[in-house]
């Protein structure tokens, strides 16, 4: 299971349905449109994933100056959008993400002058956030900034490994053009001294998160490890307990 996570006019060049039917081509299950809030794809993902028989999931991902600001934005898209990820790149806000239980990812932790050390480690493990290992720049930069990230991300790399902390992989594309298939992605990342497994599993982590919380929005699901009678997902635990249409809270 590949997704790759993309954005999509008017917060890139191309058009949500024209990802869809190049990533499809390229091998993609789906594809999570995770524009920035403040230029959100109109689009119906039922349609688009019955046009070009892909995965189509409605994200966001939510860029704010500060994190009272980025609280406010998780709060308005938690609801109406399956992935909810915060742009990373700021100390702050970084650490604003990996805190919060709502957040799904934080996007490209070590962009601009962010940072990714034990302390947001801790915290990512233990809210349930997922770091991303975005390969933008190591696709589209060059000269000083692709050697600062692939510094960046071998530094990443570290941590995640060492405190297990749950993770996404990304091409980051804004276009058509900057998409790979999950092979050539995993080759790219060979070639820079990462495991191709971590981008297959990073890739595969946006489907299985994409399950999970579709899972949890459905009537279904109570609350984390009870499930209405018949009704599980492998997004889930596997020791939940199970109810026959009416939970018990312990009260």
């Amino acid at each position: 299971m590949s997704y790759e996570a993309v954005h999509a006019v008017p917060d890139g060049a191309t058009a949500v349905d024209e990802f869809a039917r190049v990533a499809s081509e390229f091998g993609y299950e789906g594809v999570v449109v995770r524009n920035h809030g403040d230029a959100l794809a109109d689009f119906d993902p039922e349609a688009v994933a019955a046009r070009h028989d892909i995965d189509v999931v409605a994200g966001v991902e939510v860029r704010a100056e500060d994190p009272s600001r980025a609280s406010g934005f998780v709060g308005n898209h938690r609801d109406t959008k399956t992935v909810v990820a915060v742009h990373g790149g700021d100390p702050a806000v970084n650490r604003f993400a990996v805190e919060q239980p709502a957040v799904d990812v934080l996007a490209h932790p070590m962009a601009g002058d962010g940072d990714f050390n034990h302390v947001l480690a801790r915290e990512a493990v233990e809210n349930d956030v997922r770091v991303e290992f975005s390969f933008e720049r190591v696709l589209r930069a060059d000269g000083g900034r692709r050697v600062q990230a692939l510094r960046d991300l071998r530094k990443l790399g570290e941590i995640v490994e060492e405190y297990d902390v749950p993770y996404v992989t990304s091409a980051d594309p804004t276009s058509q053009r900057h998409l790979r298939s999950p092979r050539d992605l995993a080759a790219v990342a060979d070639t820079v001294g990462f495991d191709a497994d971590l981008v297959e599993t990073g890739l595969a982590e946006w489907g299985r998160l994409a399950e999970r919380n579709r899972f949890r929005d459905s009537e279904t699901f109570v609350e984390q490890g009870v499930y209405l009678r018949g009704e599980s997902t492998d997004a889930e635990t596997d020791e939940g307990d199970f109810t026959d249409g009416e939970a018990d809270d312990g009260e």
